[in-house]
């Protein structure tokens, strides 16, 4: 019996082995990196500065979260710079030790990951694919009484690119409050949001204390090989704590000095959502007029997709777009997700109206492969 191979978002060399292919000939839909790549003004001024390299970065970051504290008009004693949100998400779940958690998902695996080495129980709350990947609010809270004390959602969500709007989330981090429910907010993708003030949850931060928000680099600066992130919360003992733990210098000097620049170049920033907002609307109009397709309102900078024509599944579309140089996510991996879906991010425009006659040929396949 042959298995079919799943492959990660990022799992772009071993795909390329699979099926003999060169990576520099593959156009990557699906690790939801900006297209437009490293700002230009970055990539200088690093290399005008590479003799960082020979002095320890400040251990407080200063300067960095001074310039951040000036990007989110936020205080910057509200910051922790980290190695990635990965150590942020590793950090806050070792200094909270939660008992009980409750993910909204379907979501990204690595919440689950490292809640896996922590001791808590971990259960799903599911968005619901008949509701559009909406969340009921008052359906959620209902749940979070039995027993939870740490909430974890993404914001825009991963994979489904849905989005809890502001008035639904201080409705929800108000009962957390109430009910002593520690929230955290991956806010990985919010900067592709259509009105980032709309989604953002970091002006909540001075409001409720069990609260921290996660920012990166990775996808709307294309710096994921930076490992830089940082956290917010106004609850200054939690953050000291966590800076506790963490490791010194966690975040190199070139990353700390990158990310000081990165927040600075509003050029690189106002082309990447005119953009991203321009294509993600011409792709979700296109695909939502191809038969046996159905998708949801983006807030993200990629479209989940739901295949609705028998016969059809997430692999096969998979495997037709690969083989045709485009590379997007097969998610028959994402827990809590039922169905057969495909989640693609957006690219240049060239590339994305390859993809769309890519998905209207796979479509067309007859059932049983006639």
């Amino acid at each position: 019996m042959d298995t079919k191979p799943v492959f990660h978002g990022s799992d772009i060399e071993k795909i390329c082995d699979y099926y003999h292919l060169k990576k520099e000939d593959i156009t990557n839909f699906g690790a939801n990196v900006n297209p437009l790549g490293l700002s230009e003004h970055v990539r200088s001024a690093i290399a005008g500065h590479l003799d960082l390299l020979s002095s320890y970065p400040d251990r407080e970051y200063t300067s960095l979260r001074n310039t951040i504290a000036g990007y989110r008009r936020i205080p910057a004693d509200y910051i922790l710079p980290g190695n990635g949100s990965s150590e942020l998400i590793a950090l806050l779940i070792e200094t909270l030790a939660p008992k009980h958690t409750l993910i909204l998902g379907p979501t990204y695996s690595e919440y689950s990951r490292e809640l896996s080495f922590s001791g808590s129980t971990q259960d799903y709350y599911h968005l619901r694919e008949e509701d559009y990947f909406h969340l009921d609010v008052d359906d959620l809270c209902h749940v979070l009484k039995n027993g939870y004390d740490f909430l974890i959602l993404c914001n825009p969500n991963n994979p489904t690119s849905s989005a809890i709007l502001r008035e639904d989330m201080e409705r929800l981090l108000t009962f957390c409050s109430e009910h002593n429910i520690f929230v955290m907010v991956d806010e990985t993708y919010v900067e592709f949001a259509p009105d980032v003030s709309a989604v953002t949850a970091v002006q909540f931060t001075r409001k409720f204390a069990d609260l921290m928000v996660l920012r990166g680099v990775s996808k709307f600066f294309a710096a994921p090989g930076m490992r830089f992130g940082y956290g917010i919360t106004g609850n200054r003992q939690f953050l000291e704590k966590m800076k506790e733990k963490q490791i010194p210098w966690s975040l190199n000097s070139i990353g700390a000095f990158a990310g000081e620049e990165m927040f600075k170049d509003q050029e690189y920033i106002r082309r990447t959502r005119e953009l991203i907002l321009s294509e993600r609307e011409r792709m979700y109009q296109a695909v939502s007029r191809i038969p046996y397709y159905k998708t949801y309102e983006p807030y993200a900078n990629f479209l989940l997709v739901k295949i609705v024509r028998d016969g059809i599944t997430s692999y096969d579309v998979f495997e037709r777009c690969i083989k045709a140089g485009l590379m997007i996510r097969d998610c028959s991996s994402f827990q809590c997700l039922e169905g057969e879906f495909i989640r693609f991010c957006i690219m240049m425009p060239e590339a994305n109206t390859r993809l769309l006659h890519e998905l209207q040929q796979a479509i067309q396949k007859i059932p049983g492969g006639q």
